[in-house]
């Protein structure tokens, strides 16, 4: 399990070092970096992205959605491989995507870490401290209308 936030500077190349509990978290196991929802980056182990691929293509491709989060998820995704210091390398079409420029946080969320311009985590940041009471009354109504 990964909780937590992290924040890192990253090279002008897109090179990380990854905080010490993301590592060991994620170990040395192969790992995905794709776009994630609200401009940041999903890291997840290749193993669980195998699970995401299998719920996402076991809808019909005539499904429009569908075929859009394909292409959002997985025609965005990079095989990442950390190096002997413990960094990876961002490619360029999510750093652009993500905004990231120099400052990072990672945000531990259970199963995945998503991966933030600072900037854009910093602003997002304020949306959840203004809207958290809206966004978990939205859920509750959501859980009771599926039962």
């Amino acid at each position: 399990m990964i909780l937590g936030q992290y924040s890192v500077s990253a090279e002008s190349n897109g090179r990380v070092m990854l905080p010490k509990a993301v590592r060991q978290y994620f170990k040395a196991k192969s790992l995905v970096l794709t776009r994630g929802y609200d401009n940041c980056l999903l890291l997840i182990d290749s193993d669980q992205f195998k699970s995401v691929i299998k719920e996402i293509t076991s809808e019909s491709f005539l499904n429009p959605d569908k075929r859009d989060t394909e292409r959002f998820l997985l025609g965005s995704a990079f095989a990442v491989k950390l190096d002997n210091h413990g960094r990876l390398i961002i490619p360029e079409p999510l750093r652009q995507y993500s905004q990231i420029k120099n400052k990072i946080t990672f945000v531990g969320l259970v199963n995945r870490v998503e991966v933030w311009s600072e900037t854009v985590w910093l602003k997002h940041q304020e949306y959840l401290t203004k809207h958290s009471q809206e966004i978990a009354k939205r859920l509750l109504e959501v859980k009771s209308s599926l039962k």
